[in-house]
């Protein structure tokens, strides 16, 4: 076993708090990121806004893949449970 494999075996269930965490908490954490962008934006002006909004909403996007990470498929990354989880169209020929 190497050492990342032995890495991933300790941090196993860490990573599956963490998500529980996420699930339970994600509300919170998404009200507390926006509340830390915007003291950040008023502290500096406005100067860093384009960059604080991008920081912002990759800190979200990370949250929201530990709050959905046991969920059917990529598809429910958006968190929107009326998103379709294949394209629509045609079914597949069978």
């Amino acid at each position: 076993m190497g050492l990342l494999d032995n890495m991933k075996a300790k941090l196993g269930p860490a990573k599956d708090k963490v998500s529980d965490l996420a699930r339970q908490h994600g509300d919170k954490v998404q009200h507390g990121i926006d509340k830390a962008a915007k003291a950040v934006d008023e502290r500096t002006k406005g100067k860093y806004s384009d960059k604080i909004q991008a920081g912002t909403g990759k800190a979200k996007e990370a949250m929201d893949r530990l709050a959905h990470k046991e969920g059917p498929g990529p598809d429910t990354a958006s968190g929107d449970p009326t998103t379709p989880t294949r394209p629509e169209g045609p079914p597949p020929a069978s």
